[in-house]
């Protein structure tokens, strides 16, 4: 995904590991807690809470802590947030979708505005960059799942739509209504997979250059930083001359 993935990858080559696994856990938590709060606390009857389950346990979390999440959400005190998706342009023009979780919508709004506007970006309204995106499901496997034909197959036997295989692993796309059943039917195949969620895939990208890769990653990394922010995606492209780098 044009953006996304190769964020991920500067994110690790910049050495924030231990930083960002830490929030990473806590954000997937929080959705655990929230989607077992809305519907049924066991995974099997509850397809929102079994994806955020399977992304949870792809990305390492502890199976206590999962558990503590999912118990969390029967308790009388946990938390209400709201859902909140907030969109608008960084440096370059590029188009930014952030969703939050948040138990306090004026504290987050500000902060999002704030954060746009100290580095180089405007927010916006809702739907004013949406339309530069469709909303997808992603299933992601190791390069060890198999070989670009065999995850083709799988993939086509799933239902998905699409299959984007490199050296370093196979992205599957399918539509945002069939994840759980594409999901499913893939680990039937292939195993368990390194990741599944749902996310916004651009239709067009912005090509950066240096200066405008590097002030839109202090964006991007300010965002993921708030603790009521779940996910940054923006429609920003930059070559592996760049990226080598970065």
């Amino acid at each position: 995904m044009a953006g996304h993935s190769k964020w991920a990858n500067i994110q690790h080559r910049k050495g924030r590991q231990d930083a960002v696994r830490s929030k990473l856990f806590s954000k997937l938590a929080k959705e655990i807690t929230v989607a077992a709060k809305m519907g049924d606390p066991d995974p099997d009857k509850n397809p929102r809470l079994r994806l955020a389950v399977k992304e949870a346990k792809g990305q390492s979390v502890p199976k206590d802590v999962i558990d503590r999440a999912i118990k969390k959400s029967l308790g009388g005190d946990a938390e209400n947030y709201d859902e909140i998706r907030y969109e608008g342009y960084g440096p370059s023009g590029v188009a930014v979708i952030v969703e939050a979780m948040t138990d306090n919508r004026n504290r987050t709004a500000s902060t999002v505005r704030s954060t746009f506007g100290k580095h180089g970006g405007n927010l916006g309204e809702t739907g004013s960059v949406a339309f530069m995106f469709d909303r997808k499901g992603q299933v992601s496997y190791p390069v060890e799942a198999g070989d670009a034909d065999t995850v083709m197959m799988a993939a086509i036997e799933a239902g998905a739509e699409d299959v984007e295989s490199a050296e370093d692993g196979h992205v599957i796309w399918c539509t945002d209504t069939d994840l759980n059943e594409v999901s499913t039917a893939l680990e039937a195949e292939l195993g368990e997979s390194i990741s599944t969620k749902l996310v916004w895939r651009p239709t067009t990208t912005t090509e950066l250059d240096m200066d405008g890769a590097q002030k839109l990653m202090k964006l991007i990394e300010a965002l993921e930083d708030d603790d009521d922010i779940q996910t940054v995606t923006a429609n920003f492209d930059i070559s592996d001359e760049i990226m080598e780098q970065l």
